[in-house]
């Protein structure tokens, strides 16, 4: 079983948001691979979506709370692969990096999973929102992008959908040598 989680924060007010890239490329991936409508799971309080043993994620807990709906997803399940996807402010707008079993480098969200079902096996596609030293990183995660900043972001999003693919169909180092430039 693959189950790939896209980080954000539900809600109407977050939709657009720099935070959540990981549901724009979560949503990208299922609609290139025909995935069923997501559905609320109210045990886990995540959107999910199932096909061909792969299982797409949405935490509705909020980002700093991830962990716990992930753990409960994951509960009593045989994991191939665990994918979390999530936007990175050390990464420069449009960059995707493909990593496994490292630190949350401060990403609230990835702390909570780590905290709640460990660091080991977890592939993570971080992609670039970009930071300005001059503000705090919550105000750079909850703002929207710029115009010529979304057109980049777009083709991001589909870059990662087309790197899941590459990464379930061939694995994580294809996908590394695809990806990771």
């Amino acid at each position: 079983m693959n189950i790939i989680i896209g980080l954000g924060n539900p809600g109407e007010q977050y939709k657009n948001t720099r935070h959540n890239v990981g549901f724009m490329a979560i949503d990208a991936f299922a609609k290139k691979n025909n995935f069923p409508e997501f559905e609320l799971q109210k045990k886990s309080n995540a959107l999910v979506s199932e096909k061909d043993k792969v299982i797409l994620v949405k935490p509705q807990t909020f980002m700093n709370e991830s962990g716990k709906a992930i753990k409960t997803i994951i509960k009593n399940k045989t994991i191939e692969n665990l994918v979390v996807i999530h936007d990175d402010i050390d990464l420069p707008v449009g960059k995707i990096k493909i990593i496994k079993e490292r630190g949350s480098a401060g990403h609230k969200g990835v702390e909570s999973i780590i905290q709640n079902i460990g660091n080991e096996g977890l592939v993570r596609f971080r992609i670039g929102i970009g930071f300005d030293n001059k503000v705090e990183a919550m105000e750079v995660v909850l703002k929207n992008f710029s115009e010529e900043e979304q057109k980049i972001i777009d083709e991001t999003i589909n870059k990662t959908a087309s790197a899941l693919d590459l990464f379930i169909k061939e694995g994580l180092d294809k996908a590394m040598n695809g990806y990771n430039k």
